[in-house]
């Protein structure tokens, strides 16, 4: 069974997210837990996290498919000391806010070399970020989400992920992420169904689809291999029908929370019908 959502506003109260999901046709959902473009925000109460857990409840949502996305400050691979201490207490707060509401998992961009580190001293850098925070929260998993390759990110090639996850001590607590978008735009085709079979098989071989526990389904502006970030609605970009057919068919895609972060939040009731009616 596929579990589509979007990401939805935590405005007024991350209480307010089933609600909001719920009311676009989503069966999963994605959220901020605090401000993401502040390094710092109040702690979750009590009450905030019971009222959570009671509306997650009340609109029959499991923690399975909610996937809440850290803040866009995080650089867990910074070469900037200062900026790696603010990145790694800011990490493990995710995760605590997370493991507060009863989230099993928490989505983030890898890191950026900024150029001043070569990519695997970069990607050293992550992981050991990654195990420090685990060492600090327990339970909650770390969903890397790939990128597009944009500036001095890291994370737009399959190589780049197994590698974090090969330094990963507890395998068992980090998973991935794929954005169609980065995806496409990283340079993996997903337009043809060719490039389709051919962009997942190779991530099958490369990072091993067991670590897959999440996408992002958005469509692209921008062209194949352009390495720029730039998210379409569905059908409505560069990636197309095709590609949208294929993967609401495909049962490698089914149990696991899919999120839509397309532009347009008002087509968001009309993508997700859209996209169930795919379905052969």
């Amino acid at each position: 069974m596929k579990y589509i959502g979007a990401h939805v506003s935590a405005e007024g109260g991350v209480a307010n997210t089933p609600r909001a999901a719920f009311e676009i046709g989503a069966k999963a959902f994605a959220l901020f837990t605090k401000n993401q473009k502040r390094w710092v925000s109040k702690p979750l109460t009590q009450k905030e996290c019971d009222l959570f857990k009671e509306e997650l409840n009340k609109y029959g949502f499991s923690p399975d498919y909610i996937l809440p996305h850290d803040s866009y400050l995080i650089n867990l691979g910074s070469p900037k000391q200062e900026g790696l201490e603010k990145s790694r207490d800011a990490f493990i707060d995710e995760l605590s806010r997370c493991h507060q509401l009863g989230l099993r998992m928490l989505n983030f961009h890898p890191g950026s070399h900024l150029k001043e580190v070569d990519e695997t001293t970069c990607l050293n850098t992550i992981a050991e970020s990654i195990n420090i925070s685990f060492e600090k929260v327990p339970d909650v998993m770390a969903i890397i989400e790939n990128t597009a390759g944009q500036g001095t990110n890291l994370g737009y090639l399959f190589e780049h992920m197994a590698y974090i996850i090969d330094k990963i001590e507890d395998k068992s607590r980090v998973g991935i992420c794929l954005d169609t978008c980065h995806t496409f735009t990283a340079g993996y085709d997903l337009a043809s169904e060719d490039g389709y079979n051919k962009t997942f098989d190779e991530f099958d071989r490369i990072v091993g689809g067991e670590y897959l526990k999440a996408i992002h389904l958005n469509d692209s502006k921008k062209e194949l291999s352009s390495r720029v970030d730039r998210h379409d609605s569905i059908g409505k970009g560069l990636i197309g029908d095709n590609f949208f057919n294929l993967f609401m068919n495909d049962i490698r895609f089914n149990d696991m929370p899919i999120i839509l972060e397309t532009p347009d939040e008002t087509l968001w009731k009309e993508e997700i019908s859209y996209l169930y009616s795919l379905i052969k």
